[in-house]
């Protein structure tokens, strides 16, 4: 029995030997600091051109200071949010291309920032409006009020704070888990203030649904990223695939090629995914403090506005078949607002809906067929009716209890479709300032957690094989859920295939990381809602 060789495990690099690990203390080359800087002046000057531009294509309307105060601030920790998301949760994209050394650190962070960064630019949007949908009723249609703002404020300054808690420790927690936490403890803070049950201001059936996405995501990662380990196993007999590097030696070719690549596809995934829950908040905040210039999409065609009125008239045709007797003289948009925010169907519902969707078609028809004409004073009411139509038909679909025949479904459908592209819309400038602020986030803090994924999940180095495995399931997990809407974590699902990937390998797990890392997944949802709770609490009382 070889007692020394026994005696220790991994005894690191000899005498004369070169450690496999990667130089990740250079400090950046002064052209990488020039194109930081540059970028960052560029993206300020170009949102502070946009905004303007946008103001004056509405005639320019004078407003107080203050709202172009709180405009400044909440920008400023909307995109804060997501600069800390991208030297957050992308670092995970390149801790396998890094710890096998297919790509330079520095090379490797500013490749995956411009993938994260053409990511939010092809971004469809709907993961955005998917997450909006999750907040108080009352609140977005109010998102201007102090309570809008106080909700704003507290839902990004809690997520803030939890991910660079979290960053500061190494642990690769979650931004989607973090915003989500912090979403439902405004909602439920908001409840508890009006004196209603807390449970009552979350929309429970959107938050199972992106629950189960994060919950699920971290499964299939591990799972996935272990099958497809073996199955390389089985099937690539290549055994440089499934040895860690020797010193600093690149891999050979195709394996470099495959890693680079589907880093590349990671980060351009997380960019498309990741990159739109801070849109969607984003256009929250201009729908607050400009409406008359973001309330409602003014680049709309007059074609598709003349369809739209028509729309809206066999749509309130087909709701009228469906109301016995005489339509009741009722508030449509408090009955509506209640509805949306207890799912409890009433009589009063559908000839409430049915009112609104006049009301909305008529005021669309005034405005001489083109929503740019919507009179200034009148845009953010316009919003407000079209998204709470928008929401209670959306509820009014998967309503057990409503009976809508064929015609009437198809007209519903159609008049969502057209409300929801005059409100959810992104302009352009958002999608260039929100990737700006995630591409050079992916290139400031990234050292921590590469450690944590490329060093200490596993108890040995990670090897080509590894690296590919995780990273293939994690960019096919990402973006099948961007196709549906689904905000999922791009950190859980990468360290939870590494771990997937040494589970398979038989090469062990370091279980204090995994403890470590586990925790944080636990406290991050009741951490958030928590802290988000007690902060909107704090600025309802100062705002």
């Amino acid at each position: 029995m070889n007692t020394a060789s026994s005696a220790v495990a991994n005894p690191g690099p000899g005498l004369g030997e070169v450690s496999s690990k990667p130089h990740l203390h250079a400090p950046p080359s002064p052209m990488v600091m020039l194109a930081f800087a540059g970028l960052l002046a560029g993206g300020i000057l170009y949102t502070g051109y946009s905004l303007m531009a946008d103001m004056s294509g509405v005639g320019g309307v004078n407003i107080a200071f203050l709202p172009y105060l709180l405009l400044g601030v909440a920008l400023l920790i909307a995109l804060g949010f997501e600069f800390v998301n991208g030297f957050h949760d992308t670092a995970n994209a390149v801790a396998t291309v890094i710890y096998t050394h297919s790509l330079p650190p520095h090379f490797a962070v500013i490749w995956s920032g411009f993938f994260n960064f053409l990511g939010v630019l092809t971004s469809t949007g709907a993961v955005a409006f998917g997450v909006i949908s999750l907040l108080p009723v009352e609140l977005i249609l109010q998102v201007g009020s102090s309570s809008g703002f106080a909700m704003v404020f507290a839902l990004l300054i809690a997520a803030i704070i939890w991910n660079l808690g979290t960053w500061w420790f190494g642990l690769p927690a979650s931004s989607s888990h973090t915003l989500i936490g912090s979403i439902i403890g405004v909602g439920v803070a908001n409840a508890l203030m009006h004196g209603r049950d807390g449970t009552s201001g979350v929309d429970w059936t959107q938050a199972t649904k992106v629950g189960y996405s994060l919950l699920v995501s971290p499964v299939v990662g591990f799972a996935c990223a272990a099958l497809l380990m073996l199955a390389l196993r089985a099937f690539v007999k290549n055994r440089l695939l499934y040895e860690e590097p020797k010193g600093n030696t690149p891999p050979p070719l195709w394996i470099r090629a495959l890693l680079v690549l589907t880093c590349t596809g990671v980060s351009f995934a997380h960019g498309s995914n990741d990159g739109q829950k801070g849109m969607g908040l984003i256009m929250l905040i201009l729908v607050g403090t400009m409406p008359m210039a973001y309330a409602l999409n003014r680049a709309m065609p007059a074609s598709d506005v003349t369809q739209f009125v028509a729309v809206a008239h066999v749509t309130e045709e087909s709701l009228h078949k469906l109301i016995v007797g005489q339509a009741p003289s009722i508030d449509t948009r408090r009955v509506l607002t209640d509805y949306v925010r207890t799912k409890t169907l009433n009589p009063d519902v559908i000839p409430a809906l049915a009112g609104l969707v006049a009301d909305i078609g008529q005021q669309v028809k005034a405005s001489s067929g083109s929503l740019a004409h919507v009179p200034v004073v009148q845009a953010s009411n316009v919003r407000n009716d079209m998204y709470l139509a928008s929401e209670s038909i959306r509820f009014l679909e998967k309503d057990a209890n409503v009976k809508f025949d064929d015609d009437a479904k198809e007209n519903l459908r159609a008049f969502k479709k057209d409300i929801d592209e005059a409100t959810k819309f992104i302009p352009l400038w958002v999608k260039v300032a929100v990737a700006i602020a995630l591409g050079l986030g992916t290139m400031v803090g990234w050292k921590r957690i590469v450690v944590t994924v490329g060093e200490k999940i596993g108890k040995t180095h990670l090897n080509y094989a590894q690296g590919a495995s995780a990273e293939v399931v994690a960019m096919l997990t990402i973006g099948a859920a961007d196709m549906y809407g689904l905000p999922v974590s791009t950190t859980h699902v990468l360290s939870s295939g590494v771990a997937g990937t040494m589970t398979a390998s038989g090469s062990g797990l370091r279980w204090a990381t995994v403890r470590n890392m586990a925790m944080a997944w636990v406290l991050t949802l009741p951490a958030a809602i928590v802290l988000s709770g007690f902060l909107y609490w704090l600025f309802t009382q100062l705002i």
